[in-house]
């Protein structure tokens, strides 16, 4: 007698392929497009296009501002998950809840806030732009909107590895002499490491492709503060399609290869950490 294998829920033949196609219509396709246009051009317009010394400046401010964002993010996401998960304090509701507002504002209103908020005359520029510390239309400005835009996948991601956290371990440890940090970074850290990786590249992840709040707070001056997204919108503003996709074409790539590193990093780290 044969026997049959019946699943837990039902539908997943008919499932798997309303998955399939929404991923392709959503992202397949469209990448698809964005490399078949870039591909009409020749290898040296290609080239010519992707690696003009203006092309590089952006590439290297995108990158180097969304991995400061996500590093910040990093530490200020766990310590906020830390505080959240540990402590009781008046209006711990709203101030959780408040965690997800990056979510639901808009990334422009985000970004006129900081610009208004670190100009010389703005509430915070008066007091630091005397000191030095220029908030708005400077790199130092991206970072900031960049850390606002993603240090919620952090705390997310965090919070739910804190709240599952079994305090008799750290009571174990306390009576076998361990003092508050070295419990902390032997007992603890390790475990919290894949959730902080994958907070760590989706922050990266959303800065990457961050323009609307980089585009009120950076100035936008080629060589200093603009970032890859707004040279596209620039060539776009141009009528050069073709060099506008070529550029997206080689952000999605090193894109593509800095998540797979991150996920790699990931992936061992839940490996040796188990």
């Amino acid at each position: 007698m044969q026997s049959v294998h019946r699943r837990v829920l039902p539908g997943f033949s008919l499932s798997l392929g309303y998955t399939v196609f929404y991923l392709t219509l959503l992202v397949l396709i469209p990448l698809g497009a964005c490399f078949l246009k870039a591909s009409s051009l020749s290898f040296d317009a290609f080239w010519a296009a992707v690696w003009t010394e203006r092309a590089r400046a952006a590439y290297r401010l995108t990158f180097g501002a969304s991995l400061a964002a996500a590093a910040l993010n990093a530490v200020l996401g766990l310590l906020i998950a830390w505080v959240l998960v540990r402590y009781t304090f008046p209006l711990k509701r709203l101030f959780d809840a408040l965690i997800d507002l990056p979510f639901a504002l808009p990334t422009a209103v985000a970004g006129l806030v900081y610009s208004n908020l670190y100009v010389p005359t703005g509430w915070l520029g008066r007091f630091l732009v005397p000191l030095g510390i220029e908030g708005a239309y400077s790199r130092l400005g991206i970072v900031l909107v960049l850390t606002f835009t993603g240090f919620p996948f952090v705390v997310r991601t965090v919070q739910p590895v804190l709240e599952s956290f079994d305090a008799e371990v750290e009571e174990a440890a306390a009576i076998l002499g361990a003092n508050r940090w070295q419990t902390f970074c032997r007992v603890l850290l390790p475990a919290l490491i894949p959730s902080l990786l994958t907070g760590f590249a989706l922050a990266f992840a959303r800065a990457l492709g961050e323009y609307g709040s980089v585009v009120f707070v950076s100035g936008n001056l080629p060589f200093k503060t603009e970032i890859a997204p707004v040279l596209i919108v620039a060539r776009l503003e141009e009528f050069a399609y073709s060099e506008a996709t070529a550029i997206a074409v080689v952000l999605l790539v090193l894109s593509f290869a800095m998540l797979a590193l991150i996920n790699l990093l990931e992936r061992w780290s839940k490996r040796h950490g188990s």
